[in-house]
């Protein structure tokens, strides 16, 4: 009797847990990830120079300036500007494409893709650069891979 109710309890605990987990919202999922990317996980050349108190475009002084279904622009007052693309979407996570001026000069352009996934209720979306390869998004720009998320892969 007493394994019975031990196996029981393990699986309505387990059953517990994953209606627990933290999905993407299918509906205005540009603004979501806007409004809830950690952007120290972005390339060096993209994000803003790291503040151990800040952590979103919002924090840093970025507003949105033109937001659409797929597709963002954020930008600071001084005219840093970042481009975010909806380029797959999953439940718990969603394949992005961002571009913009890399830190060294207007002149160097960065475009990446990234995976950016919900790590938790709550808690900010962490992106990592993907292996994968989009035609609308072809890598351009930067010297190498330099996100600083946990590494998980792609797809």
């Amino acid at each position: 009797m007493k394994l019975i109710c031990g196996v029981l309890a393990l699986a309505t605990a387990s059953v517990a847990m994953a209606n627990k987990t933290t999905s993407i919202p299918r509906d205005e999922v540009t603004k979501y990830v806007v409004e809830n990317l950690d952007v120290t996980t972005l390339p060096s050349g993209l994000r803003p120079k790291r503040d151990h108190e800040k952590k979103t475009f919002r924090d840093y002084g970025f507003v949105v300036s033109s937001l659409e279904e797929s597709k963002a622009i954020v930008a600071t007052p001084a005219g840093i500007r970042v481009n975010i693309t909806i380029l797959k979407q999953k439940s718990s996570e969603v394949y992005v494409c961002v571009a913009g001026s890399a830190s060294s000069g207007p002149s160097d352009q960065l475009q990446r893709v990234f995976l950016i996934k919900v790590n938790g209720a709550g808690k900010l979306l962490r992106g990592r650069e993907s292996w994968r390869e989009f035609d609308g998004c072809p890598v351009i720009g930067g010297t190498g891979h330099d996100s600083t998320a946990d590494a998980y892969g792609g797809d």
